[in-house]
């Protein structure tokens, strides 16, 4: 099927325009490739599969109407993933405006689009950050989301709410994908383990909220693309079993519609993610134990078992096993001589893998 996959030039949208590609797919990418951070990589990521016979790339920015409504009309794609959005959860108080251009206006074109040209199913990306204050642990879709902590967050749940709408009125199919702290090769470089990386092998210090005692469901890259295909691939209608008197955010009994946690379901402190790293590395890291940032969260767990029950898929990967291959990507992409520690991180982490499934078999 012909797919429109927005944000093909970002993390995650590259890896799952790679997948698409792999299986047989026809993508259509969109994305604008904004300086926000390194263009280069971005174009790096691009080139991967920019030459596939099977992959179209269209420049322009979701908050261009006419751009957008341009991009459906010319392609008309069967199905969308709709990752693009205005990266950095800072940014968004620092410029809130350009924010909610890009992800609640943007948003607004790309549903529309969806709208008017018969698209058979909406997939997009949310996020972890709308449970904000909940500390109900761990985090389950069928729990209500009403105090989110960041205006990114807020952004995201505009998005859940104006999916359901649409759903209802016109009856689009949407799954909402709430990922849980995604990492791994071609990540961002304001992410944490991109930052901590690089200033390990500087030699400068890190900077580290909450003391390190964060806890988060750290989700390797490769299981968020397993999640997202496996949801694109799976329609969602209308929950019969839905009562409006004690209604459940994940479904709808009146339009077809889904919300979905995509994440680990093994919460990791933070310090213990920073301590792997430093074994990938071979380096020991100096950190700057700093308190817990406003709009901060100081704990993540995911419940997929929806996930699990509905498309018979769970994230595998640990920190150990994905760490260990994030630095050997990044060592091989900056240039910088690997240490041979990293293979046996890695070599470690199958074996415990391996364990892991002969004792669950």
């Amino acid at each position: 099927m012909k797919v429109l996959v927005t944000g093909t030039a970002g993390f995650i949208g590259s890896h799952v325009a790679m997948e698409l590609l792999a299986r047989g797919d026809e993508v259509v990418g969109f994305d604008n490739l904004n300086d926000y951070y390194d263009v280069s990589l971005k174009r790096a990521r691009l080139a991967r599969f920019a030459a596939h016979p099977g992959y179209t790339h269209v420049h322009g920015d979701l908050a261009d109407r006419d751009a957008v409504e341009s991009l459906f009309r010319t392609h008309r794609p069967d199905r969308v993933v709709h990752l693009a959005a205005q990266a950095g959860v800072r940014y968004a108080a620092e410029n809130p405006h350009v924010y909610v251009a890009s992800n609640v206006t943007g948003f607004l074109h790309v549903i529309e689009g969806c709208r008017h040209h018969d698209v058979a199913h909406l997939v997009y990306a949310s996020t972890s950050s709308v449970y904000g204050a909940n500390t109900a642990m761990p985090f389950s879709e069928h729990q209500l989301t009403e105090h989110p902590l960041t205006l990114y967050a807020a952004t995201k749940k505009a998005n859940e709410a104006m999916a359901h709408s649409y759903a209802h009125l016109y009856g689009l199919p949407s799954t909402g994908l709430r990922f849980f702290t995604v990492y791994g090769p071609w990540g961002r470089p304001d992410m944490a383990l991109f930052l901590f990386t690089r200033a390990i092998l500087a030699g400068e210090p890190l900077r580290v909220f909450n003391h390190g005692r964060h806890k988060r469901s750290f989700t390797y890259i490769d299981d968020i693309v397993g999640g997202v295909v496996r949801a694109l691939d799976r329609v969602p209608t209308a929950d019969t079993n839905w009562l409006g008197n004690q209604p459940d955010p994940a479904t709808s009994g009146v339009a077809p519609y889904r919300l979905y946690n995509l994440g680990s379901d093994q919460s990791v402190e933070l310090l213990h993610y920073i301590e792997v790293l430093e074994e990938c590395l071979g380096r020991r890291a100096t950190l700057q134990l700093l308190p817990l940032q406003a709009g901060d969260v100081p704990a993540t767990e995911a419940d997929c078992s929806d996930l699990a029950r509905d498309m018979d898929y769970a994230p595998r990967i640990t920190v150990e096993e994905g760490v260990a291959k994030f630095v050997e990507w990044y060592c091989r992409y900056y240039g910088i001589a690997r240490r041979r520690r990293v293979d046996r991180v890695r070599r470690k982490a199958r074996g415990s893998l391996a364990a892991m499934q002969v004792l669950e078999s």
